[in-house]
């Protein structure tokens, strides 16, 4: 459940980043509430999965779904340019974030001794 939580967190960062443009300097009252309450949205579900998530992974996903998320629709919302770097950078991300979710350890299992 802690990766289902993770996901929502992230769509919320992801509505946060795009909605903080719309605001232009929080001059908007309508974006300007939904950044606040995306904000909100993603830092309670990722408080929710840190319950079962180690705070490193939780935070490192969290963060590469948001940036990978915000820079793919902000080059279709807002017309931000995408160059072939950026691409291969969020491949790396996603590629990141794969990894970690992979090498989470299940709950029931106990931490290697340090």
């Amino acid at each position: 459940m802690a990766w289902i939580y993770l996901l929502v967190a992230s769509v919320f960062e992801v509505v946060f980043a795009l909605a903080t443009n719309a605001t232009h300097g929080f001059t908007l009252l309508g974006p300007s509430l939904l950044t606040a309450a995306a904000a909100g949205g993603g830092i309670f579900f990722l408080s929710l999965a840190l319950r079962s998530l180690d705070v490193g992974v939780g935070y490192t996903v969290w963060t590469g779904i948001g940036s990978v998320g915000t820079v793919t629709l902000g080059s279709l919302i807002f017309d931000e340019p995408m160059s072939a770097g950026r691409a291969l950078a969020f491949v790396l991300i996603i590629g990141g974030v794969l990894g970690l979710k992979l090498s989470d350890r299940p709950a029931d299992r106990p931490a290697p001794a340090a």
